[in-house]
């Protein structure tokens, strides 16, 4: 999630599903997907990572480097805007090449650092057993004044567009969409929070704290 100032108020960088997606068609979204092989990957940059909440599940804490660079290389393809910390100024030696794609050499020939210190998880969610596609989606939190370039993505998304947070949340959301809109806005004001967000029966809730497993079922923690 990308929220940024502007001279309107703050706005969120948002994109449409494609009208003929299999999941979700015309619904509005934050840029994002799965994590790819190359994720696993060095990206050649100095990755340095922000400090993470506590309690978070042990395959997130393991994994917190490929989420990063996954929701780097995806807002990266989404949006054709690169989320950067930094410009490499003057005679600063640029990081060598890495097998990590085309976004670390967008980010090498733009002369930017990527803001891998700048992601900060805020919400976790899993989708409910009786959706027809599942998944386990971590969010993470940036500051939209940090992203560089024109949007121009891989047609994955349409019409994206920075967008007044009033308006966004009028749109049509997944509501587990609006959810975390509301929480990485609440979060801003407290460092160190994150929600794990799950189903019971049709109802979405959020998870503060371990729950036991009933006999036979499955344990959700929180994130």
């Amino acid at each position: 999630m990308l929220i940024r100032r502007a001279a309107r108020g703050e706005e969120v960088l948002l994109g449409r599903r494609h009208p003929k997606s299999r999941f979700m068609p015309n619904i509005y979204v934050f840029p994002g997907g799965r994590v790819g092989p190359k994720d696993r990957l060095p990206s050649g940059f100095a990755e340095r990572f922000s400090a993470q909440p506590e309690g978070l599940d042990a395959g997130t804490r393991r994994r917190l480097d490929r989420f990063v660079r996954a929701a780097l290389r995806e807002t990266f393809e989404e949006t054709g805007l690169l989320v950067a910390s930094e410009r490499f100024r003057g005679g600063a030696t640029r990081p060598p090449k890495a097998p990590g794609g085309k976004v670390w050499a967008a980010f090498r020939h733009a002369g930017l650092q990527p803001a891998f210190a700048d992601l900060r998880l805020v919400a976790r969610a899993i989708t409910p057993v009786v959706s027809p596609m599942r998944f386990h989606t971590r969010f993470f939190l940036a500051d939209g004044g940090l992203a560089s370039g024109d949007i121009d993505g891989d047609g994955e998304l349409v019409d994206i567009a920075w967008v007044p947070l009033e308006k966004a949340q009028t749109l049509p959301m997944a509501e587990v969409g609006g959810y975390v809109l509301r929480q990485a806005l609440a979060a801003r004001s407290r460092p160190g929070s994150a929600v794990l967000f799950r189903w019971v029966g049709a109802e979405m809730r959020p998870v503060a704290s371990r729950r036991p497993a009933k006999p036979g079922g499955r344990v959700h923690h929180s994130p």
